[in-house]
């Protein structure tokens, strides 16, 4: 058994958890620069929690510019254990309507300019993100959204672009027709490829705000409507987060899944060969298999 710690990374319309005992926000040094803000920090019904704004506190970074790989890095070092992604996103169906949540497990990465690994030169791992969500981690997310009074959808794959501009007519067409997307958005790329590198159970719940530039009756992203549905959203959002804690409890197993031993066989240089400077980088991230 060990210690449960949740993170909660806050996309656009969450940027807080309230009701934390204990609340405060530290910062945390990363070898990979500094995270998107610093991390509330806290406790919520016995359970300890962090909250990390993904764009900063004030909207300050746009999705190219989040700084994944040290926000995910700041969130082992602080011992998380399970992290939970609520992000904004367009929807490709119908019955997936604004004010909608879809607990995403599948992903289309179409981002192109963004550093995706821990890993490279000097120490080079390969993992699965065949399954790149954590349904042990998912089921909690949907019943607590179910007990909040959300409707929710389980189960979508998530198109990740790279943004910031929203998709032309015909992007929004081929995602959905011909690649088969149900949502879209601009962050949880690299991000869940990252959480799973660093052995982090990770989950994703995607709050529709609109229906992308696809649908003949709603025409373009309009940014207003947009903001609209953020907010009552964002208040949807804290519902379900505050039910999280009783669902999760403050002790856990290992993953059934897997996720917390992601990197068991992942990690392909030899001993001999490996660079001392990345080693060092990895300190957080790779610990447990690079001793």
């Amino acid at each position: 058994m060990s210690e449960t710690m949740i993170a909660v990374i806050g996309g656009s319309g969450l940027y807080e958890i309230d009701g934390l005992e204990g609340a405060e926000w530290v910062s945390v040094d990363t070898p990979w620069g500094d995270p998107s803000d610093q991390i509330l920090t806290g406790t919520l019904d016995g359970v300890k929690m962090a909250f990390l704004p993904r764009h900063g506190r004030g909207h300050v970074h746009s999705p190219t510019e989040v700084p994944y790989r040290a926000n995910i890095d700041a969130l082992k070092r602080l011992g998380v254990t399970d992290v939970i992604s609520v992000s904004a996103c367009g929807s490709f169906r119908e019955e997936m309507a604004p004010g909608h949540f879809v607990i995403v497990d599948q992903f289309i990465d179409r981002t192109f300019a963004r550093d995706k690994s821990f890993f490279g030169t000097g120490c080079v791992a390969h993992v699965s993100v065949a399954h790149p969500t954590c349904p042990r981690l998912s089921d909690a997310c949907e019943a607590a959204a179910k007990d909040a009074g959300i409707a929710v959808h389980r189960g979508g794959t998530y198109l990740a672009m790279e943004g910031p501009q929203f998709s032309s007519l015909a992007e929004s067409k081929m995602y959905r027709e011909s690649w088969g997307a149900d949502v879209i958005g601009m962050t949880n790329m690299p991000e869940a490829k990252l959480a799973r590198e660093a052995e982090l159970c990770y989950a994703s719940v995607a709050m529709v705000t609109d229906y992308d530039s696809w649908h003949p009756d709603h025409g373009a992203v309009d940014i207003t409507t947009i903001i609209a549905t953020l907010q009552g959203n964002s208040t949807k959002g804290a519902d379900m987060v505050r039910r999280l804690p009783a669902l999760l409890g403050a002790e856990r197993d290992l993953c059934p899944h897997g996720c917390d031993r992601a990197l068991e066989y992942a990690i392909m240089t030899a001993p001999d060969k490996r660079d001392p400077a990345l080693l060092a980088k990895l300190d957080a991230v790779a610990g447990r298999v690079l001793g």
